[in-house]
């Protein structure tokens, strides 16, 4: 145990009423699993963690810690804030690398869970931990979705999500990887063999496009689509970034890591309007990522991104919009261009399926505990609210855990 990480936790104040749990979307009791922590109680410390959010391990790393818990620390008012989120991912790997979960099934209680990102291994250990037997369909070769394939290895390593497939294992839960759902089995075959309940946590893999001329050329990629596998593309030494969210600031620093000599994220907007968390944006200009401001895209060619000026001004809400100016577009020259603007769902299980409905952007509709309009199939996460933080997922998941477990008990109880 580092020596600099318990004088840490002995900054904390043990506050009577610790605005830091306030801040934290799932109330996570910072005091007491600080106070745990200088007792050596460490299983203690990690069971605690672990029940309240089974992603913790996970949500130390990448929660937007300045803006929640130690953003609310009552020492960052004159000082440097504790570093929660440091003591909170030391306690969680070593509790999940001490545990091994014991769990007894229960005759019956069989739910599917499409898609294994941060609501869909939420709702796995949660529901497995109370005797449901659990299968889990994922589209890709390895559980995680956002988690393993959106979020670079530098800000989250991988190993922890295997670490965390090792224990859903462990508690009995099965994983069917490269399977989509919808156009070989479809929900109405899952009801068919068995299955009490369906759980989507797709998330949102679809990427949104610019709409202009040339986002069919070789060079031009979407961020989404980069950030699963960056080893193999080529993208030279000029690289131009559309887009100002934290996908942008992944794809932008993850090319740095890959050699690209030269990279500029390109947006309309302003510095002050970038929608990134400010700490990625801090850690992008760190990284040596150049910002071309007030450029909006009119055209991809072969040498690069056309682009025009924008001007600033209030739409009618009064929030910071920007037009473009008129003239002749000029050359931003990149031997590359990845387009990283925002995502949205894909439909393959909507489009096979009778009785969800969707919004006019293709999120799922569901209730507030996650009901969808068909009965027994249940959602939340990303493609439910479009791309959210992972505790955000996790806060939610818990309340439509809870539902599903009273849905599928009174089924049973019917029966």
């Amino acid at each position: 145990m580092g020596k600099d990480l318990i004088q840490e936790a002995e900054r904390c104040l043990q506050c009577g009423s610790p605005r830091c749990s306030r801040g934290c979307p799932v109330n996570t009791s910072v005091r007491e699993m600080i106070r745990l922590f200088l007792e050596n109680q460490l299983v203690q410390a990690g069971e605690m963690l672990f029940q309240n959010n089974p992603l913790s391990l996970v949500c130390s790393l990448v929660c937007p810690h300045e803006k929640q818990c130690e953003g609310a620390c009552v020492l960052g008012v004159k000082q440097r804030p504790v570093s929660i989120g440091e003591i909170e991912h030391y306690i969680s790997d070593y509790y999940l690398n001490l545990i091994t979960p014991v769990v007894q099934k229960e005759f019956g209680k069989k739910v599917a869970i499409i898609g294994s990102g941060p609501a869909g291994i939420t709702i796995a250990i949660l529901l497995a931990s109370r005797g449901y037997d659990i299968t889990i369909f994922e589209a890709h070769d390895r559980i995680g979705g956002v988690l393993m394939y959106g979020i670079p290895e530098f800000r989250l390593p991988k190993a922890l999500l295997v670490k965390l497939e090792a224990k859903l294992i462990e508690m009995g839960v099965k994983i069917r990887p490269n399977i989509l759902i919808g156009p070989v089995i479809t929900i109405d075959d899952l009801f068919r063999d068995g299955y009490k309940a369906v759980f989507i946590g797709t998330g949102v893999w679809k990427p949104r496009s610019l709409g202009i001329k040339g986002e069919s050329l070789g060079h031009v990629h979407y961020g989404i689509d980069y950030l699963k596998n960056p080893e193999v593309y080529s993208l030279g030494e000029n690289l131009c970034v559309i887009g100002a969210g934290n996908v942008a600031m992944d794809v932008a620093r993850t090319a740095v890591r890959s050699g690209v000599r030269n990279v500029t994220i390109l947006y309309r907007g302003d510095i002050e309007s970038i929608t990134a968390e400010k700490h990625e944006l801090k850690m992008a200009k760190l990284d040596g990522v150049r910002f071309e401001v007030r450029k909006v895209p009119v055209e991809i060619t072969d040498d690069g991104v056309l682009y025009l000026e924008t001007q600033r001004h209030e739409d009618a809400g009064g929030k910071a919009a920007f037009a473009p100016l008129s003239g002749p577009p000029q050359l931003f020259r990149a031997d590359s261009v990845v387009i990283a603007i925002s995502q949205g769902p894909r439909d393959n299980i909507v489009s096979t399926t009778k009785g969800i409905e969707i919004g006019r952007n293709g999120l799922v509709m569901t209730g507030p505990i996650g009901n969808t309009t068909r009965p027994g199939v249940f959602a939340s996460g990303d493609v439910v609210t479009g791309a959210k933080t992972v505790v955000e997922a996790v806060r939610v998941s818990k309340m439509v855990a809870d539902e599903m477990d009273r849905y599928v008990t009174e089924m049973l109880n019917a029966e």
